[in-house]
């Protein structure tokens, strides 16, 4: 009975241990999401308004961001790969250097017209923070826990969806296993790191829905949108894969691959509707949701687009351009179905 009462004690510690690091973690991982979110809104704001003296130069922002990397932590660039490899035991750290490299890697990519995502930036950021508390305060088992709740916070704090935040983060590390150990200090972290981000004044982005759909009624439709959604994305996810390794293959030298394949990239970006397919492509969102104009092209043009920048060696997430992919196709298919785009 001691022995039991003692492992109980023992556990109920670690939990509160837990607890306590995944509330310092989503404070920390809070505040540089806010000052990352809120400089790349900045950014994009400012390349929207001064789009045609800022695309050009492309091809030299991306070769700043090789000399960057390869001069302070040539390792960063693996970027997720790391979180990967640590969170599988393969790893023992995560260079801190990540964390600033990414975020001005992914400011530059956006400034000058990249089109890329948030989302990976913020999750490299939560896991490198909390992976190194982690091993810092020689947590048991930190590697797979510590890099949860950050993961969960980076999340959580620059989209504050706290929830979806804890789930992706659980089942990103290996693919369809979820470990239920650490749901607790990953709900917590993504909880309060959405708190302070929301509370230091990052803008949360949101359109309003003002209809609904009769699910009894369209099935069907539904379960083809669904099927077509799920095609495209893993279109997008095989495509990243595939010429990410052609482009290593062919192109060896990162400096050349980046700049080279930059220039046609810069060009057609350039040219296609006043820099539409440059950023996150909120701006397809937004449009979708609010009446605006959307080309039939548009889902696939940013899915190329995003693919290109990303497999070049450009920073950046693939979530968010994925979201304005799913949005600009759901109004193209609910209008060919018959069906209500919104």
């Amino acid at each position: 009975m001691e022995i039991e009462k003692s492992n109980v004690n023992i556990k109920f510690t670690l939990v509160i241990k837990y607890i306590a690091m995944a509330v310092i973690i989503g404070i920390i991982v809070g505040i540089v999401d806010t000052i990352f979110g809120r400089g790349l809104l900045a950014i994009s704001d400012f390349r929207t308004a001064n789009y045609k003296y800022l695309i050009p130069f492309l091809p030299m922002a991306g070769l700043f961001i090789v000399w960057m990397y390869s001069y302070f932590s040539k390792v960063s660039l693996k970027g997720m790969t790391l979180v990967f490899e640590a969170g599988q035991n393969k790893r023992d750290s995560i260079p801190m250097a990540l964390v600033p490299l990414v975020m001005i890697g992914t400011w530059i990519t956006h400034l000058f017209g990249g089109s890329a995502g948030r989302e990976g930036v913020a999750v490299q950021i939560g896991a490198t923070l909390s992976h190194y508390m982690g091993r810092k305060l020689k947590t048991p088992d930190n590697s797979r826990i510590m890099l949860i709740t950050g993961m969960a916070a980076g999340f959580g704090g620059l989209f504050q969806t706290p929830l979806a935040a804890t789930f992706f983060a659980m089942e990103v590390i290996v693919a369809g296993y979820m470990d239920y150990q650490a749901l607790l200090p990953a709900i917590t972290a993504a909880f309060v790191a959405s708190f302070t981000s929301h509370s230091l004044g990052l803008e949360k982005f949101a359109v309003e829905l003002n209809e609904t759909i009769n699910m009894s009624d369209a099935k069907t439709v539904i379960i083809i949108i669904g099927l077509a959604f799920g095609i495209v994305g893993r279109i997008f996810s095989y495509l990243l894969q595939l010429l990410k390794k052609i482009m290593a293959e062919k192109i060896v030298n990162p400096y050349l691959r980046i700049g080279l394949v930059s220039i046609p990239l810069a060009i057609i970006l350039l040219l296609l509707w006043q820099g539409r397919y440059s950023g996150l492509g909120t701006n397809l969102i937004l449009n979708a949701f609010n009446n605006g104009e959307i080309f039939q092209v548009d889902w696939f043009l940013k899915l190329l687009l995003t693919v290109l920048t990303l497999s070049i060696g450009f920073q950046g997430g693939e979530v968010t351009p994925l979201f304005s992919i799913g949005a600009s196709l759901g109004i193209i298919l609910g209008s060919f179905l018959g069906i209500s785009p919104m």
